[in-house]
């Protein structure tokens, strides 16, 4: 239930947040959803699902889900109980009825032949299409993230696509965004504008939204092991996430609490 962390720009060991104050952005795998083996499993939870639509209904629609899954599969796994959405790591964006998207790199077919090559030739390893990138994942067979590595470096210099690394995972997508810029957009527009942005997120790919959180007057919260982070908090795991959340609902205020090690902190 508690966010760890250490609140070095207020000063104290504790930050509480009233609901009517904060915007809420969150993303999904390994923050709201456990990882799978493969990313089609994961699927609607009720219970989860439920508490989002409670908690979008008491922040008066400023809670967002922030991810690298598109739109459509967000829309599958949440039922609607989230509107503002932002997917690709922010290449897509709806905050209303519209989507507003980038349009596809014209290298980016040639990645995702380059990527299917490499994964038949690579047992363990499995390439996820998204609308706007293509995602090479070897959590199956992590021996092989050097490999994969000197793999995606090269093709994302011949292809001219941007490179994005998380956990156990290699994404070759169109540049132009990334979840920082995401965040600072949805903060310009109702209702979130005026609000103090929170994000909580697990991997690498979540370090632009703690730093646009942290330009914005907000907090970025880890969630997971102690890392180097630009997160001032921190959650354990998933199951934190939601009791923390359960938290909020009860008190009517987001609690971000105790210090982590300095060591962890970037700034």
């Amino acid at each position: 239930m508690k966010a760890v962390g250490h609140d070095t720009t207020h000063g104290g060991m504790t930050r509480t947040l009233r609901l009517d104050e904060t915007a809420l952005f969150l993303d999904l795998d390994g923050t709201l959803a456990p990882f799978t083996a493969r990313p089609e499993d994961v699927g609607p939870d009720a219970a989860r699902n439920d508490r989002l639509r409670r908690l979008a209904e008491r922040l008066d629609g400023r809670l967002a889900v922030v991810s690298g899954r598109g739109i459509d599969d967000l829309d599958r796994i949440l039922e609607g109980s989230v509107a503002a959405l932002a997917g690709i790591h922010g290449l897509q964006r709806r905050n209303g009825a519209a989507v507003v998207a980038a349009a596809a790199h014209d290298r980016l077919d040639d990645a995702v032949r380059e990527l299917h090559a490499f994964a038949d030739r690579v047992p363990g390893t499995q390439i996820e299409l998204k609308p706007l990138s293509a995602v090479l994942h070897y959590r199956n067979a992590p021996e092989i993230e050097a490999e994969a590595r000197v793999f995606a470096d090269a093709l994302a210099a011949r292809t001219g696509l941007k490179q994005q690394r998380g956990s156990m995972v290699i994404e070759l997508l169109t540049p132009g965004s990334d979840k920082g810029a995401a965040i600072r957009a949805f903060m310009t527009e109702a209702p979130f504008a005026g609000a103090v942005p929170v994000f909580a997120g697990d991997d690498l790919t979540d370090e632009d939204g703690f730093l646009a959180a942290i330009a914005l007057g907000g907090f970025g919260i880890l969630v997971g092991p102690p890392r180097p982070t630009f997160a001032a908090f921190r959650l354990d795991d998933e199951a934190a996430v939601h009791a923390w959340l359960d938290q909020a609902l009860t008190l009517n205020a987001f609690v971000l609490e105790a210090p982590v090690e300095p060591s962890y902190r970037r700034i």
